[in-house]
């Protein structure tokens, strides 16, 4: 009988948990070890363009990685599932039960060992306790949810389209945003790049006028972790598209169609989308004994281990780490998950041989924020200028563009990396402008 493999589990495949696989099977293959990737999904979608998605100006399809394709290629094994919980003493996790759209059973509950587990799940939207978020907002943490929005949209849009033919010029479709971080900012903006886009697709009479957004923010001013200045021109940019942009406004209720505020009264709205904030899963309190934040985040230590188990990591948006001298954990960033994707990388391997874990690192790249195609603002931190530089117009775009570039050559690696990035190009140029199916 052939000595067992060393089986290291990964749960999630977003940003920081596909790249991980990479890496692992890239160095381990399948001879002494068994890479595995636990996924609710069967694709993956970079979450910072998930925005496009929803407004329709991204194809999905010609941008999503498939997961059985990706293991083949990179040496790992896909299982489609959910984590339901973890047993530490027996280093087994169990995945839930896969139903399908009518709720029949398709995988039955199943069992995996492992000798080093990864959690990456991700995070989801925080309601803050505010009244009627889940049953009346929607969300973009996934592809099924940008999907669900995009086809929301089109039928307010032809609904609309329809009530200015048969007469009612005061139809509009009015979209409330909550949140005023980088996706509240990038959907608000791109939604009226898609609604340009519409008059080509058979909507006469609906263009970007019959659009009225709204973007709520809590706090005193929008995109936070850009300075002053920047926000200010991100929201200069907006209001010129025709965004109404309301910070200091406290969401106090969700009703159907309404977003009810603590200073600006009552807003209608034919869609509400909330992106106000990250937490852990509620679901991750029932999944075993690892020590949690109030918001359901898995804490660890310096080296992304969690704090009651070394052979258990956690990165990403369900993490919190606090690095020593910080007064704050670590942001959720997809940059923060794809530098976080190395280090677990590289303390697994120092594990297996021996070798003391090192302590993650956290270099702040800095933050950019895409208007979709009317402008790009941010900060780049760096050796430039002192360590920070301000960046806008056209040098923005180029960066923010190059991160997703930087992302495909991560989970793909450089050649192929490459040419997907070639052929991404030229369908850009080709696509269509805005998804109707």
């Amino acid at each position: 009988m052939g000595q067992r493999k060393t089986q290291i589990v990964v749960v999630g495949g977003g940003a920081g948990g596909l790249e991980l696989v990479r890496l692992l099977g890239s160095r381990y293959g399948r001879k002494a070890h068994d890479i595995i990737l636990i996924d609710r999904n069967l694709t993956h979608v970079w979450k910072p363009l998930l925005h496009e998605v929803a407004a329709g100006s991204l194809d999905a399809n010609l941008d999503e990685v498939g997961y059985g394709g990706h293991a083949v290629r990179w040496g790992y094994r896909f299982f489609n599932g959910s984590l339901e919980s973890i047993d530490r003493a027996a280093r087994t996790i169990t995945t839930a039960p896969l139903l399908d759209e009518r709720g029949e059973e398709i995988i039955g509950r199943h069992t995996i060992r492992y000798d080093y587990l990864v959690l990456a799940m991700g995070g989801i939207s925080n309601d803050f306790g505010v009244p009627g978020v889940r049953e009346h907002a929607m969300f973009l943490e996934d592809r099924p949810q940008a999907d669900r929005f995009r086809q929301k949209l089109l039928n307010a849009c032809l609904r609309t389209n329809h009530a200015h033919q048969t007469g009612d010029s005061e139809a509009a479709v009015r979209i409330s945003i909550v949140g005023g971080g980088a996706t509240g900012v990038e959907l608000a903006a791109e939604l009226y790049n898609a609604a340009k886009a519409l008059r080509h697709y058979g909507l006469e009479v609906f263009d970007e006028s019959k659009l009225e957004v709204s973007l709520i923010e809590a706090g005193p001013r929008i995109l936070p972790a850009l300075d002053e200045k920047l926000a200010e021109s991100a929201k200069h940019e907006l209001e010129k598209l025709g965004v109404k942009v309301l910070d200091n406004t406290q969401v106090v209720r969700l009703a159907k169609n309404e977003v009810h505020t603590s200073t600006s009264g009552v807003i209608e709205a034919n869609l509400i989308v909330w992106a106000a904030g990250v937490k852990g899963a509620d679901e991750i309190r029932t999944m075993g004994d690892l020590e949690l934040t109030r918001g359901n985040q898995i804490v660890v230590r310096p080296t992304l281990q969690t704090t009651i188990d070394d052979r258990i990591y956690a990165m990403g948006d369900c993490a919190s780490c606090m690095l020593p001298g910080r007064d704050r954990p670590i942001p959720p960033r997809a940059q923060s998950a794809h530098q976080m994707a190395a280090q677990v990388f590289h303390n697994l391997v120092r594990a297996q041989a021996g070798q003391p874990q090192q302590d993650f690192v956290y270099h702040d790249h800095g933050s950019l924020v895409s208007l979709s195609r009317f402008s790009t603002v941010g900060s780049l931190m760096g050796n430039l200028v002192g360590g920070r530089m301000r960046v806008e117009g056209w040098v923005a775009r180029m960066v923010y563009q190059s991160l997703y570039r930087m992302h495909l050559i991560a989970i793909h690696g450089w050649w192929r990396g490459v040419t997907l990035i070639v052929i991404g190009h030229v369908n850009h140029i080709i696509r269509p402008k805005f998804k109707l199916h």
